[in-house]
């Protein structure tokens, strides 16, 4: 990328035309957000534009201060654009939050807050903390839904018990315990998007709900044998089953192959490579966080990156989403 032909254009600290999705490097996140100024009216362009908006009572054209906020002459309080978006409070500079994003968007697996630390020089706690502020980002309600092929499945998440010391070991934990680990629900649809939740049990009761909310009618659902799958309504879908009990994976096109693939190479392979160990309390973020990486597998780096930028300032385009995947 040649100066002469940047991506941004500066004219007395004020930065126009701002594309996101072209940031090929640390290096041009970095040296296009390099004062505090830069990273603000990044934010103003991307949420609002020429015309700012009041986050209270939402009116619009409303004045701009000495200060570099905003006076409302409708309901006169004045805001910053931070308000209503996840830089909102922060102690934290953007352009180490700029920074943050930037680098979790583009590694594949995940950035645990050691290296975060490190990349951006704050504390371990303090890169903890964004990472899980970002987290809740890629979180947000899924307004997708699931069509066509869909193959559901369930795995648990827990420290095998083989790999405890022999004191720390409980009984009775293999298989679909969840004395020891929680188990998570996933849908795919074959060629497209994933979803997955944490839940408290694998019943039917729990499982069927979940599927009526996210699966369209019509569509063919695969599954393995679990009996919690035997409540599906044969008037909504087109149910598949494939027995794993009996050594049966792949039944012309009847398989959950799919799915699996997901919980091992985006989910398990994240958390037991790049954070190791973590708790059941923070276990959705995490699992938000690898859907977002699979969703997001068919968009460029730089895209990626554009795409957690408006999730942080409440502009998030799921539907760009499903186009791409």
């Amino acid at each position: 990328m040649s100066e002469n032909n940047s991506i941004f254009v500066i004219d007395k600290e004020i930065l126009t035309m701002i594309d996101m999705g072209k940031f090929n490097s640390l290096y041009s996140v970095s040296r296009c957000f390099n004062t505090e100024s830069r990273c603000r009216q990044a934010i103003t362009e991307s949420r609002w534009g020429d015309d700012v908006v009041c986050p209270y009572c939402d009116k619009h054209h409303c004045n701009k201060r000495s200060d570099g906020r905003w006076c409302c002459s409708k309901c006169h309080r004045n805001f910053s654009e931070r308000v209503g978006t996840v830089f909102e409070n922060t102690k934290i500079p953007l352009r180490k939050w700029f920074l943050a994003m930037y680098l979790i968007s583009f590694h594949k697996k995940g950035i645990s807050s050691h290296q975060l630390a490190r990349d951006i020089d704050v504390t371990q706690k303090t890169a903890w903390f964004l990472l899980q502020k970002i987290r809740t980002l890629l979180g947000k309600e899924v307004s997708f839904c699931l069509s066509g092929d869909v193959e559901c499945d369930e795995t648990y998440i827990g420290g095998k018990e083989k790999n405890k010391h022999e004191r720390k070991r409980t009984k009775g934990t293999q298989g679909r315990s969840t004395r020891t680990k929680v188990p998570v629900f996933g849908m795919v649809e074959r060629g497209g998007n994933v979803v997955a939740v944490k839940c408290n049990k694998t019943e039917g009761a729990t499982l069927l709900p979940i599927i009526d909310k996210f699966v369209v009618r019509g569509s063919t659902v695969y599954t393995d044998e679990l009996s919690s799958y035997n409540g599906l309504d044969n008037s909504k879908y087109v149910h598949k089953v494939v027995n794993h009990g009996r050594n049966e994976y792949v039944k012309g096109a009847d398989f959950t192959n799919t799915i699996e693939g997901f919980w091992g190479v985006y989910l398990k392979k994240m958390i037991e490579g790049i954070y190791h160990s973590l708790s059941a309390k923070y276990l959705q973020r995490y699992i938000d966080e690898a859907v977002w990486r699979y969703n997001t597998r068919g968009i460029k780096g730089g895209e990626r990156f554009s795409h957690m930028f408006r999730s942080s300032i409440g502009a998030v385009d799921y539907g760009m989403v499903k186009q791409v995947a």
